[in-house]
């Protein structure tokens, strides 16, 4: 966050609604959301237009998941009244950056994705040679950019997209941030300093600029953060001018790296849907354990006096998730002397999945019983991430000379 202003200091995230979410989907990215928002101001958004891209063909999904998806969020700690939660399609100036942005990126940008061709190998049974496919990356870039994320949580699987991100934001400000008079208007900004801070400014600014000195920037930032004396738009130009460059109108996102979800799947596979192995949020008690109890265990073991290793079993995977050290060496041992039989390894993990998920589903509940609840914090939300996208594409139109009067 050090190259990003404080003022820029936001979260941004995003899920396709595809359905009803997981536990994969609780550990991998709910939790983290949920510690997030009592640290940053956190933007949670319902990527709609996003699942178009792999489901244009048939839409229904979509709309069904949309509400289904945001009392999973609710039911899992993310709280409105820390974070904005909005639904994408509800602020169309996503779709106006998207265009705007396509204007400048070059094509080969977007070709070189990894994601691009990953996505066409695994979904050879859809046909996605199209525009919105392609685009989809920019599509995402609009999306943080549209709110000035400073942080991005991704796994390392995404980290290519911030990165493209970060090239369009800076080949944006390099082409739109020559503002007229740039380097005039920067230089009254800095009058506006005040003596003292004015002349630390420019020492600084010629230390990075002349010798590359790292710490100089940093310093130099977090001056300019702390003047009440200048604009916005005075700052966006001093920290453009800093680093030699025009006015930051788009600042650089960073990714912020999440762990991978050790979430495995029934199978031992990742939890997915496509792999039909998911204990989903809302699955009824009796469904759950009875998915648990079914689950494949060690091959090895034909009969139950038959020993086993943990190493080679599902089940294991889920003990290192929800039990400690004593349940897990009694797991060990009882699996390697054949002590124990497999329904006995499981109804540890059973019982612990269905503790971790009473109060979620209680919450959830809730939740459903007030559609309209959920629908006022929706509208809510998506207001309140509007206004703020307001405010960029009112920057952006005027940096493109498209604010005309």
């Amino acid at each position: 966050m050090e190259s990003v202003p404080s003022q820029y200091q936001r979260v941004l995230s995003g899920m396709r609604p595809t359905g009803r979410l997981h536990l994969g989907h609780y550990h991998g990215v709910l939790k983290n959301w949920v510690e997030l928002q009592n640290e940053y101001e956190c933007f949670f958004f319902v990527a709609d237009w996003h699942a178009l891209t792999t489901h244009y063909e048939d839409p229904s999904i979509i709309e069904k998941s949309v509400n289904d998806m945001v009392i999973d969020w609710l039911a899992a700690g993310v709280n409105q009244g820390l974070a904005k939660i909005f639904v994408q399609s509800r602020v169309p100036e996503h779709a106006e950056l998207h265009l705007l942005l396509s204007m400048m990126t070059p094509l080969g940008w977007l070709e070189r994705v990894p994601s691009y061709k990953d996505q066409q190998e695994k979904l050879k049974e859809k046909d996605l040679a199209t525009y919105g496919f392609l685009g989809y990356p920019l599509l995402q870039s609009a999306d943080i950019l549209m709110y000035k994320a400073g942080l991005v949580p991704v796994g390392e699987d995404q980290v290519a997209h911030v990165e493209l991100t970060r090239e369009v934001a800076r080949r944006f400000n390099h082409i739109y941030g020559r503002e007229a008079g740039f380097e005039e208007k920067a230089e009254a900004a800095i009058k506006k300093m005040g003596k003292k801070n004015a002349k630390l400014y420019k020492s600084l600014r010629k230390k990075y600029q002349e010798e590359g000195d790292q710490e100089a920037l940093s310093v130099a930032q977090a001056l300019l953060e702390s003047q009440q004396n200048i604009t916005v738009g005075d700052r966006e130009r001093l920290f453009g001018f800093l680093e030699g460059s025009g006015r930051v109108i788009l600042p650089e996102p960073q990714s912020l790296l999440t762990k991978a979800s050790k979430m495995p799947g029934l199978d031992g596979q990742k939890m997915s849907k496509s792999y039909g192995n998911t204990i989903a949020l809302r699955d009824d008690p009796e469904a759950l354990e009875k998915k648990l109890r079914t689950m494949p265990t060690d091959t090895a073991r034909v009969r139950r006096t038959d020993p086993g290793d943990p190493a080679n079993c599902p089940v294991w995977q889920f003990h290192e998730i929800y039990s400690d050290e004593s349940t897990q060496n009694w797991v060990v041992e009882g699996c390697k002397s054949a002590g124990i039989g497999c329904i006995d390894c499981k109804q540890p993990v059973i019982e612990a999945v269905l503790s971790e998920l009473k109060p979620l589903q209680e919450r959830a509940r809730e939740y459903e019983e007030q559609p309209e609840l959920v629908g006022t914090i929706i509208a809510e939300g998506s207001e309140a991430a509007r206004d703020c996208a307001r405010d960029t594409m009112e920057e952006v139109r005027q940096a493109m000379g498209l604010a005309y009067k």
